[in-house]
């Protein structure tokens, strides 16, 4: 899943500008950082504990600047359930988290916990350690000159982002019924379909509430930018057979957002689809989708 993320970089401005030009694409002090910590990931088994990290002030100092500016943006912008679940979720605003430190309070809650990532990690993993109560996260943190964007998820987009959705067991179920999912599928075509899914949904999805557009897609609350501009989108209905017939954008801001209505609804809609989806049926609208695929 993680190897689809934005190419191109925004500036504090929110400007789009080429992906070589972001500080934390170019700056080889910063390189060298983060490889450190994804090289600790080689060889990590699922479940394994996470290495303790030793955090330096400006890390630190990173993560306090975005903590503030997306508590606000969360309050502005995101609906009520991840509202609720963020009042439990333990999301610290002073410093960058241990895994252990939020893994201990996530199985209080919900029964998940955080298992290590260096980066990209291939669909069949990713995605069906879920079942398991396994979620992937990262410990590196974004480049410090722009705080409030990342071309690639940071420990502040696992933790803040998909840290509140495992808060609250409503969305810890959603997690674990695409873990099943996976778990039961055979191709890599059949994967690729069920990700497209999970990126629509539990990524980058939004609901309408009082009239407005309001997020509960991890991506988009880890996501400064993209808050403010939810109505610059298009806006769909909840459709999971157009999710798959839809391409995502890779080089910036995610244009087209589907719009779940309400909690109840992505639930509904998601159980019915994921519990009959299987390579059979992804076979199917596969050849569907190659017929019209939608942009």
């Amino acid at each position: 899943m993680n190897d689809v993320w934005a190419r191109t970089p925004v500036t504090a401005e929110g400007r789009l500008g080429p992906a070589a030009s972001h500080p934390g694409r170019c700056d080889s002090r910063y390189r060298a950082r983060r490889d450190a910590l994804v090289r600790g990931a080689r060889g990590h088994r699922v479940g394994d504990p996470s290495p303790v990290v030793e955090y330096s002030e400006a890390e630190h100092a990173t993560w306090r600047a975005v903590h503030a500016a997306l508590a606000g943006a969360h309050r502005e912008f995101a609906c009520r359930a991840v509202l609720e679940a963020g009042e439990a979720a333990p999301i610290p605003a002073d410093h960058v988290p241990q895994h252990a430190e939020v893994g201990a309070a996530l199985r209080r809650l919900t029964g998940f916990d955080l298992t290590l990532a260096g980066g990209f990690v291939e669909n069949r993993r990713f995605l069906g350690s879920m079942e398991d109560g396994y979620f992937h996260a990262v410990q590196f943190v974004r480049h410090p000159a722009i705080p409030l964007y990342t071309p690639e998820p940071d420990v502040i987009h696992d933790v803040f982002g998909h840290g509140i959705h495992l808060s609250s067991n409503r969305f810890a179920d959603l997690y674990r019924l695409f873990g099943r999912t996976a778990a039961r599928l055979g191709t890599g075509e059949a994967l690729d379909l069920l990700s497209r899914v999970y990126w629509f949904t539990l990524e980058f999805g939004v609901m309408a509430e009082d009239g407005a557009v309001k997020a509960y897609g991890a991506a988009l609350l880890s996501s400064y930018g993209e808050l403010g501009r939810l109505d610059r989108c298009e806006i769909r209905e909840l459709d999971v057979r157009e999710m798959i017939r839809t391409h995502y954008r890779v080089s910036g801001y995610q244009p087209v957002l589907f719009d779940a209505r309400s909690m109840e609804y992505l639930t509904d809609t998601l159980a019915d689809f994921l519990e009959g989806f299987d390579d059979e049926e992804a076979a199917r609208l596969a050849a569907i989708a190659s017929a019209g695929d939608r942009s």
